[in-house]
């Protein structure tokens, strides 16, 4: 799905570099550091508009949702897809039009059809089941939660149990947890911690849903790591560099402007955890799914609105809120300067266009 080229659309005024306040929470590891936003002067009674950068899309959805693309494109409508490709309201809706057709039980599969795993990743049992179905199979899942699982996988085999920080339901908690039919216990808060009982605690190791606010898994890691010393921990951690990214982001932008919106829908976890960010560094904060959700008494007051998306949110959505803002009385848009993702996934095989 194409979105429209980001807006350069700025003002002439002089800008200030952006500070960051005293005591603000520090950015993780593997942050931007140096990011800054470039700001305007804004007259009284008038609207500034700052664009959080990076924000939106990541690789692992750009690479899920043209896997489903070229899949209609090579073989024709329907195609079917495990759960929601990616946690988006009008990115399922848009697939939906051109063919795609989402579903929770393979059952309502046809046999013989063309069928996506979704980027949150599927457990083995539906995996076996699709394969013993004798569906054609592409897997959209992220290559960072493929990471997971490759580890609980590999670490099983050594005879690992694991303890998973991530929270329940989620379909990529769902995946993860049932790469193995016993031996994972999940935990969604530091007291979850106090009440695990692994089998034995000699080999444990821990791993995280890749969508977790970056603070409150380290947290809970911390837990983790003060009742089980010996646990190991991912030589890389789960969290997905664009969640770190976005969250680092917002850690910036947050103090620095009156109101705080975040682009993306109610189901995307990365999303939420955005908003609770800037609410916990004590800036209001709301989540839209799209530009009609904006609600004009949110603005009363308010100079500078900072504007991010999560990881699934297109940046058509993103210039619609910015187009409705602005007819709120927004008078500029600023982007923040921040890091540049240059990470792209390869396509399956198949799917490719050099096969």
């Amino acid at each position: 799905m194409s979105t429209p080229a980001p807006s350069s659309e700025t003002a002439s005024a002089p800008a200030d570099t952006l500070v960051l306040p005293a005591g603000r929470p520090e950015l993780g590891p593997g942050s931007g550091a140096g990011i800054q936003a470039q700001m305007v002067a804004v007259a009284p009674g008038e609207k500034q508009i700052v664009l959080a950068e990076p924000r939106g899309f990541c690789a692992g959805v750009d690479r899920a949702i043209e896997i489903v693309e070229r899949a209609l494109a090579k073989f024709g409508a329907p195609i079917y897809v495990r759960h929601e490709i990616v946690h988006n309201t009008f990115v399922v809706n848009d697939l939906k039009a051109k063919g795609a057709i989402f579903i929770e039980e393979l059952s309502d599969v046809p046999p013989g059809a063309t069928l996506v795993f979704s980027a949150h990743g599927v457990s083995r049992a539906v995996q076996d089941e699709a394969r013993a179905r004798g569906f054609s199979i592409f897997d959209a899942t992220c290559p960072l939660v493929t990471k997971v699982h490759v580890e609980v996988a590999k670490l099983a085999r050594e005879g690992y149990e694991f303890i998973m920080i991530g929270h329940k339901g989620h379909p990529e908690v769902e995946g993860t947890m049932g790469q193995l039919d016993s031996g994972i216990h999940l935990v969604e808060d530091v007291a979850d911690v106090a009440r695990v009982q692994p089998a034995q605690t000699e080999r444990l190791a821990v791993v995280t849903q890749t969508t977790l606010s970056v603070d409150d898994a380290a947290e809970i890691s911390a837990a983790v790591r003060a009742r089980f010393p010996s646990v190991r921990e991912p030589k890389q951690q789960d969290i997905c560099y664009a969640t770190q990214n976005r969250q680092d982001a917002v850690k910036v932008l947050s103090p620095q402007v009156d109101l705080v919106i975040v682009v993306g829908s109610p189901t995307s976890s990365n999303s939420n955890r955005l908003r609770e960010l800037a609410e916990r560094l004590g800036t209001r904060a709301f989540m839209v799914d799209d530009a009609s959700e904006l609600q004009e008494g949110w603005f009363e007051g308010v100079q500078r609105v900072g504007l991010t998306a999560g990881a699934s949110a297109p940046e058509v959505l993103v210039r619609a809120v910015i187009d409705r803002i602005k007819a709120m009385g927004a008078v500029s848009v600023r982007k923040m300067d921040g890091i540049e993702e240059t990470v792209k996934f390869p396509l399956p095989k198949g799917l490719r266009l050099d096969a």
